[in-house]
């Protein structure tokens, strides 16, 4: 096995025992960039001096007995909306050609001082406002999306070229390509991690999390992000609450909450089979499965999208009207429809959140755990705009893959998908977790038992040419 096929606990464990130094693995992941980049689009731009010098630093502090933890020492990838300083931060748009960061962002600064390595800035959906990101390939088919809009994490992590990576998500966009590529993907509770130095797409909707390969690995990196922040208004003072399962890691007394509605309807037979399967699964391990109606779904797409464009707009009007040419056409559009919503309209959306809220709160009292599809269809083709449901209706390939995770973001509640199963053609199908506020233990100790019974070895995919 080569370093960069490790899942960053097991490369953690590596470097601790001195079995593996934060060179060689950095060496080995800015190897497998080098690889397989140039057919999958995953990174903007590779910080390979700046990586081989961390990686090196971090080395002479282990071997000084001065470890700081489970992250140092390993490379990661950090999407191109979120601040390091010295380095573009391009939104991969023309609009930030010459944008050059001041500062790091809270994230960003926490990784380092937890030792972790940069190794390069992952490419995002224009603004991270899409749900494909076209400049990425997914990893499993290069013909196929990526996902997005953290698409490039995604694919960076999924082929080796990166131990981990960070995303950000408005309405799917960790869950989204992490499902789409395999992966192991944590929206938090909204607030729980800090968004200062992130390039915001929705205020009221943004999230920072992991894209890892295992849920053991999303843990070890949510621990070194947590924490408050005054310069991010939303930052909560909170950290997470504790876990509701014994300590013994089987889930005996956890209520899992099946849908009844909405989270089945419209999903390929494959993607319901294997989510089926695997909420079975968990009742093998103990739980108990409990069918919940999910409250206003009818809802769901239109608060999302009445709270996330104007949100948009108003952080993009500037320069609309200066440098709109710079714009993808898509992009554009969508800035332009978000300045023709109404301050009623906006209200409106507002309300419906807080009435959803109220409601989900509801549901949630009956359930420790919803576990629900993460996305209604594996990959879809580059290039693909709508997909054909059986029922005979057609939708946008976008309003597809956001309209299964856009509720914990309108909620806030926190959503953990991970890798239950491959289609047909050999695609990765996800599963979403989704608990209450602040119930990252609960959802991690699920994941962990799901993973240590049914779950694949978490190898790169092979990047075929």
């Amino acid at each position: 096995m080569q370093p960069f096929e490790l899942t960053l606990t097991e490369a953690a464990a590596a470097i601790r025992t001195k079995e593996l130094s934060p060179s060689e693995l950095t060496h080995s992941v800015l190897e497998r960039i080098t690889a397989v980049d140039a057919r999958l689009g995953a990174y903007v731009s590779v910080v390979g001096d700046a990586a081989r010098h961390a990686a090196a630093q971090a080395e002479r502090e282990i071997a000084a007995g001065r470890h700081r933890g489970p992250l140092h020492g390993v490379p990661f990838g950090l999407k191109d909306l979120i601040d390091v300083a010295g380095l573009p931060t391009t939104a991969s748009s023309r609009v930030r050609a010459d944008h050059m960061a001041e500062a790091d962002s809270t994230v960003a600064a926490r990784l380092f001082e937890a030792g972790a390595v940069l190794v390069g800035k992952t490419h995002t959906h224009e603004f991270a406002y899409g749900l494909t990101t076209p400049q990425s390939r997914n990893a499993w088919d290069h013909g196929r999306v990526a996902g997005g809009s953290s698409g490039g994490s995604a694919v960076a992590v999924a082929a080796g070229a990166a131990t981990f990576a960070l995303g950000t998500d408005t309405g799917g966009s960790i869950r989204v390509p992490a499902a789409l590529n395999g992966l192991v993907g944590l929206k938090p509770t909204y607030g729980l991690l800090p968004r200062h130095g992130v390039t915001p797409l929705s205020w009221s909707l943004d999230h920072v999390g992991p894209l890892t390969r295992t849920v053991q690995d999303a843990a070890l990196v949510l621990a070194a992000l947590t924490g408050h922040d005054s310069r991010d208004p939303a930052s909560l003072r909170t950290g997470p609450a504790s876990d509701v399962l014994p300590a013994d890691g089987g889930l005996r007394g956890l209520r899992v909450g099946v849908p009844a509605t909405y989270y089945f309807e419209r999903v390929t037979p494959e993607v319901e089979a294997a989510v089926r399967g695997a909420i079975e699964r968990l009742r093998e391990l103990g739980a108990e499965l409990v069918e919940v109606d999910i409250p206003m779904a009818r809802y769901v797409l239109a608060t999302h999208w009445g709270l996330m464009v104007p949100e948009a707009s108003a952080y993009h009007e500037w320069t609309m009207r200066s440098v709109p040419g710079l714009y993808g056409s898509d992009i554009r559009v969508l800035l332009e429809a978000g300045e023709l919503v109404t301050a009623g309209d906006y209200l409106r959306a507002q309300r419906a959140r807080t009435l959803m809220r109220q409601e989900w709160a509801q549901v949630r009292e009956r359930v420790d755990v919803i576990a629900a599809p993460t996305v209604p269809m594996t990959a879809a083709m580059a290039g693909q705009e709508s997909v054909e449901w059986q029922d005979g209706t057609v939708e946008g390939v976008s309003d597809a893959y956001v309209r299964l995770s856009a509720p914990a973001n309108i909620t806030g509640m926190p959503s953990l998908t991970l890798p239950v199963g491959r289609d047909g053609a050999g695609l990765p199908i996800g599963m979403q977790l989704m608990g209450a506020p602040l119930a990252e233990a609960t959802l991690l100790r699920v994941g962990q038992a799901y993973e240590a019974a049914y779950g694949a070895p978490a190898v790169p995919a092979a990047v075929l040419a």
